[in-house]
């Protein structure tokens, strides 16, 4: 009998699994699709999303939307600062897995894993700073008051940009919750198992499920009804060629939605302003009268 030292342990390979109502389901259509990293060593094998996945998690992000939206800004960034904490817990894990993904030596990959987690906590403390940056009052010609103030848009689909994994993944995301709206994210075909390692963290945060929801495989595939969807109010093509941009900004016009088209990014490590929350508010105005009293004009 053989020394226990010489046997050899069989290691245990991860399921990598949707994240669709703060829940982990497979894909609906069974299918999945073979990751490899830059070398072409196998990876895992990634959920194939179906087009009705899609639908799921439309369905789910609209069920999220109300509560979140409704949250406080202050609230709305504790949680978000809840999530990075937690990203910082399992920061070994997201180095490994961004390292392979985008061939970089572990300690290249350890300086994107920090500045993601930077990132998150940059967008957890604007939540409640925005309002004062985009909304406030406008001087107007007669006794009224008048107040702008941002409100999210609604239920917006992302498409993480292709190469960079994890921090430009984090950088679409972030800043479409922060400002309450709720999101279903298409995850870098090529790479997408730090995003769906994403939606563990996120489930054991204090994010409501729903109000970020995973989905990975062809992203044309999984795009397309999106784009289309009517309950879908707003998509960012962050992940799209121009070919696919042009075909997604055709659809999604039929109900309107916002578009934010590819913007091109030389570094994602650069501060991002504050364009990518903008871009997914709508803003509400509101005329009161002032309460002039007399024919003399005066006010409180």
């Amino acid at each position: 009998m053989s020394d226990k030292s010489e046997q050899q342990r069989l290691s245990v390979f991860k399921t990598y699994k949707l994240y669709v109502g703060g829940k982990f389901p497979r894909s609906e259509s069974g299918r999945v699709y073979e990751v490899s990293d830059s070398k072409g060593k196998w990876l895992a094998n990634a959920p194939l999303s179906s087009r009705k996945d899609a639908r799921d998690a439309v369905v789910a992000a609209r069920k999220a939307f109300g509560a979140w939206s409704g949250a406080t800004a202050y609230n709305r960034g504790q949680i978000l600062y809840r999530v990075a904490e937690m990203l910082e817990g399992r920061r070994s894990q997201f180095v490994h897995e961004v390292a392979d993904a985008e061939g970089l030596s572990k300690s290249k990959a350890n300086e994107l894993v920090e500045a993601t987690i930077d990132r998150w906590v940059w967008y957890a403390g604007w939540t409640d700073k925005i309002a004062q940056v985009v909304g406030g009052g406008n001087p107007v010609a007669g006794p009224y008051f008048n107040l702008s103030s941002p409100e999210p848009t609604g239920v917006v689909t992302v498409l993480a940009p292709q190469e960079s994994s994890f921090l430009g993944l984090v950088s679409v995301i972030a800043p479409v919750i922060a400002t309450g709206n709720t999101a279903i994210v298409i995850a870098s075909e090529r790479s997408p198992l730090p995003a769906l390692s994403l939606g563990e963290v996120l489930a054991t945060s204090d994010l409501p499920g729903g109000v970020v929801n995973v989905l990975s495989g062809r992203t044309a595939e999984i795009a397309a009804p999106l784009a289309s969807h009517q309950d879908v109010n707003a998509i960012d093509l962050a992940g799209a060629d121009d070919v696919l941009a042009k075909e997604l900004e055709i659809a999604a016009a039929d109900n309107l939605k916002r578009v934010l088209r590819p913007q091109p990014v030389d570094d994602w490590r650069a501060v991002p302003g504050t364009e990518r929350m903008t871009a997914f508010l709508e803003t509400k105005t509101v005329w009161h009268p002032t309460g002039s009293l007399g024919a003399s004009g005066s006010s409180y």
